[in-house]
């Protein structure tokens, strides 16, 4: 589980850096400081984070990685490795997503032994 939540944490820095990028250092210590959430053990606090995942890759990824390759494509500069970087890292930041089920059905295994 332990690499789950590495996972996980790497994607929200990431997402932070993207905005510490811009000089919002606000939005850079919430994606920094969300991980903490996986302390609460509820089920709530890790849907929140895959939620907001979810939506980081679209909105976030997805709308960055569209606005930098036109800006490739208006100045005549090669696109496709930008392209493909921006969707490895939508793709790793879904993939962290995805690791909020196993961390989510863990729990609920673990409550059921004990």
């Amino acid at each position: 589980m332990w690499w789950r939540t590495l996972i996980i944490s790497l994607a929200f820095l990431l997402i932070g850096a993207h905005f510490m990028r811009y000089g919002y250092i606000l939005v850079c210590s919430l994606f920094a400081l969300a991980p903490l959430l996986l302390f609460i053990r509820h089920k709530f606090a890790t849907r929140l984070l895959q939620v907001t995942l979810v939506t980081s890759a679209l909105l976030v990824w997805g709308m960055s990685g569209y606005e930098f390759v036109q800006m490739r494509l208006a100045l005549e500069q090669p696109w496709l490795r930008l392209g493909m970087i921006m969707a490895a890292v939508a793709a790793f930041t879904l993939i962290a997503a995805a690791c909020c089920n196993g961390i989510i059905a863990k729990r609920a295994r673990s409550r059921s032994l004990v």
